[in-house]
């Protein structure tokens, strides 16, 4: 199940609809792989896999909202798209408040379907790219000195280099010095992004009064 391109995975235990979603699909210019039901589908399931997934929403075993919460235990899943036989509030509202990108009545139409799958694909990118951004970030912070990880906890309180170079006991030149580096590290151009990545990251740095008072009784 493996792909570099983005990937529409169908679970539906009705062969004629299937084959009929997987027609439409191609025809949108979508690579499609179909599953006739939930445990085939997680059988082969690759989490590393670009797309999303439509559902159908009853099926013998797992159903669709079963195989939804599956995937999610799973960590980082594909997006769902859910259809359904029957308009059903209850169970909609559910699917949606578990992360669902749409709930879907069969018969669907063909354009409502196609604009489902591409919001679906679109989130399955950002979700991806969000990952591998937070992957780099973390892996650049790495490579942090300990001074640089002090400047960042102060650059990231929003104080100003005057102020942090007061804190630290130095010199603004130094510390816009430190901070250069740090954003080059990071692989980061602005101080939002700085400070959205390190919230992002979960890291908790050592209280500034602590860290002030540690570096001065060096």
């Amino acid at each position: 199940m493996k792909t570099n391109q983005p990937t529409v995975f169908v679970v539906d235990d009705d062969p004629s609809v299937l084959k009929a979603l997987a027609r439409l699909l191609l025809s949108a210019g979508l690579n499609a792989v179909t599953f006739t039901s939930p445990n085939e589908f997680l059988e082969n399931y690759d989490p590393h896999a670009a797309g999303c997934v439509v559902l159908d929403v009853s099926m013998p075993g797992l159903d669709g909202l079963q195989l939804q919460q599956a995937l999610a235990a799973l960590g980082d899943a594909a997006p769902v798209v859910f259809l359904t036989g029957h308009g059903d509030i209850p169970t909609s509202v559910k699917a949606m408040k578990e992360g669902a990108v749409d709930f879907l009545t069969k018969p669907v139409h063909e354009q409502d379907l196609i604009a489902a799958v591409h919001a679906a694909i679109e989130k399955d990118r950002l979700n991806r790219q969000a990952r591998a951004e937070l992957t780099g970030f973390l892996a650049g912070l790495a490579t942090l000195t300990p001074r640089e990880k002090e400047v960042l906890a102060h650059v990231v309180t929003g104080k100003l280099n005057k102020q942090i170079a007061a804190d630290l006991g130095t010199v603004e030149k130094t510390i816009k010095v430190h901070r250069a580096h740090i954003m080059e590290k990071l692989h980061i151009r602005s101080l939002a992004d700085l400070v959205r990545l390190t919230e992002r990251s979960g890291i908790k740095f050592m209280p500034i009064e602590k860290s002030v008072k540690a570096e001065r009784q060096r």
